[in-house]
């Protein structure tokens, strides 16, 4: 007859803590692809980091004279290409060019050292797919009263 196994206190209360770390993770994790996207807290960030070197307000940096650190130039269009056509992934260049898996066409390029990681793409596509919409810089925006 197999009889129950007793744990030692300790080892049970440590099952238990990491057993309730792993739902808190899981469950702000859920929040977060819930709560919707902002540019500044979300998007600002990763075209920062990983675009604006290029495509930002320097134009002595700038690469095929896009700009994606303004509205009207990431929506401008440039030979035929919209770099993000708000609410459209298909149309978006960007999109294309952040999924593509060939080595001249995938932005960053990789002579940046550069990559988006899974979680930012998908930001970028949450974004794009819910109308771009910029937001002025966080220091020109007034504090709430």
């Amino acid at each position: 007859m197999l009889r129950p196994r007793h744990f030692p206190a300790p080892f049970a209360l440590s099952v238990l803590a990491v057993l309730q770390g792993t739902i808190s993770i899981a469950t702000a994790f859920a929040a977060e692809t819930d709560r919707p996207l902002t540019f500044n807290r979300d998007i600002r960030p990763i075209l920062s980091e990983n675009c604006y070197h290029c495509h930002g307000f320097d134009a002595g940096t700038r690469k095929g004279k896009r700009r994606l650190d303004i509205f009207e130039g990431a929506i401008a269009e440039r030979e035929g290409v919209r770099a993000i056509v708000p609410g459209n992934l298909n149309e978006s260049e960007l999109w294309q060019r952040i999924g593509s898996r060939h080595e001249d066409e995938v932005m960053p390029p990789p002579d940046s050292h550069k990559t988006l990681t899974a979680e930012q793409k998908e930001k970028l596509r949450r974004w794009i797919e819910a109308g771009a919409v910029y937001e002025p810089h966080w220091a020109f925006v007034p504090p709430p009263d």
